[in-house]
């Protein structure tokens, strides 16, 4: 599969979180050496009690479990929005491979706005990273959810 075909698996996964009234992110860690799809997962913070269940934490303690490991060395993640600081933590601590995220987030992003926190002297790993993926269809998802709340 192609990276926008695993992002567009992210995108049923944000689709998902919509339907259930969530903030419509969502994200999937790969394999990119067989392609194989390891864990699936939606934003699930508002209505979980658990502030942490962004689709991001829930993927990696998927993955995490599935590989029986804590460290996701040669994993990939897609994901439908820029990750939040939290996220981006996660993610270093879990040792992802690489990220590829959608739509830019300039307001919550930890990765290329805001903190960017990879660029910070006590991150210990930055996971490579590619932005942009699908972007417009990762925005519309969350405008068009945003808007049905106004």
């Amino acid at each position: 599969m192609q990276k926008e075909e695993y992002m567009k698996k992210a995108l049923i996964q944000a689709a998902k979180a919509a339907e259930n009234d969530e903030v419509p992110i969502g994200a999937v860690i790969v394999n990119p050496q067989t392609g194989e799809i390891i864990a699936e997962a939606a934003n699930a913070g508002a209505h979980s009690g658990d502030a942490t269940s962004h689709a991001e934490i829930s993927v990696i303690r998927q993955a995490c479990a599935k590989l029986k490991t804590t460290r996701l060395w040669d994993m990939d993640m897609y994901v439908t929005l820029e990750p939040c600081t939290m996220c981006a933590a996660a993610i270093s601590f879990a040792r992802i491979r690489k990220l590829y995220f959608g739509a830019y987030d300039e307001k919550g992003g930890g990765v290329v706005n805001g903190v960017k926190f990879y660029d910070s002297p006590t991150c210990h790993h930055k996971p490579e990273i590619e932005g942009g993926i699908c972007a417009a269809e990762c925005s519309d998802i969350l405008k068009k959810f945003f808007r049905s709340k106004r």
